[in-house]
């Protein structure tokens, strides 16, 4: 736990991803990412400078078979207020609107719904659980299929919605994240979405991890990079004091 709390306070202190008296939403689709940026910021919620709460919002998607009672249980372990918000994002997408790319309209709808339930539970941030390998498999995506050198920011105001997005989990690399869920047990829900596993992220993936076999540290590297260049907003404030604890 100490370390995975390390990775999400240094990304909130150099993105000044919180303040006093927010009250985060944190997305939690059931997968190992959602589930381990959950705890982490509970976690963190308890001693941090800058007091906060965290509330769980679960968008159901409509597939009966993805059972979110284990998650119920966990966030009340956690004493952690719990929405699940039923749509039927899932049966448009592939059985009413036969999407031939559906990943991108899925992406659209469940962002909009997330914005509202947070909006509904007064939450003025929203916590995505992207980690390291996210920001770089997304830079890639950007430059092999778009043409652009583009990601993501660790911290995206939405005006139209009045709502900030952050990701507390840039700096944690996926296999961390798979061994925290694995240690604590986390309650993955399994994803029956056709689309899983069969995309373009996945190919982007595939060619990063066999680049590695003969350029190792590459993914850091590309990370590094964005930071240095900076992208738009990427450049992290690693000057800024820490608030003092309090007593």
């Amino acid at each position: 736990m100490q370390k995975m709390l390390s990775y999400v306070r240094r990304a909130v202190d150099h993105y000044n991803m919180i303040k006093e008296g927010d009250r985060v939403a944190v997305g939690v689709s059931g997968g190992k990412d959602s589930l381990a940026l959950l705890v982490a910021l509970t976690q963190l919620s308890r001693f941090y400078p800058e007091k906060f709460e965290v509330v769980a919002i679960t968008l159901e998607m409509g597939y009966d078979e993805m059972d979110f009672s284990p998650v119920q249980a966990l966030c009340d372990r956690l004493g952690v207020e719990y929405i699940r918000v039923p749509t039927q994002i899932g049966p448009i997408i592939f059985d009413i609107r036969h999407e031939e790319n559906p990943c991108a309209l899925c992406a659209k709808m469940r962002r909009g719904a997330l914005h509202d339930a947070a909006k509904a539970a007064g939450c003025n941030k929203v916590a995505l659980g992207h980690h390291f390998d996210d920001v770089v498999e997304t830079y890639m995506l950007s430059l092999f299929y778009e043409g652009r050198i583009s990601c993501f920011q660790p911290v995206t105001y939405l005006d139209r919605a009045d709502i900030t997005l952050i990701r507390p989990l840039l700096y944690v690399p996926e296999y961390f994240v798979r061994s925290f869920a694995k240690r604590h047990e986390l309650p993955i829900v399994h994803n029956p979405c056709p689309a899983d596993g069969n995309t373009k992220r996945q190919e982007i993936k595939e060619l990063l991890k066999n680049l590695e076999t003969t350029m190792p540290g590459l993914r850091e590297r590309i990370f590094g990079a964005m930071q240095r260049y900076p992208l738009d907003g990427w450049a992290p404030d690693r000057t800024r004091k820490k608030p003092r604890e309090k007593k």
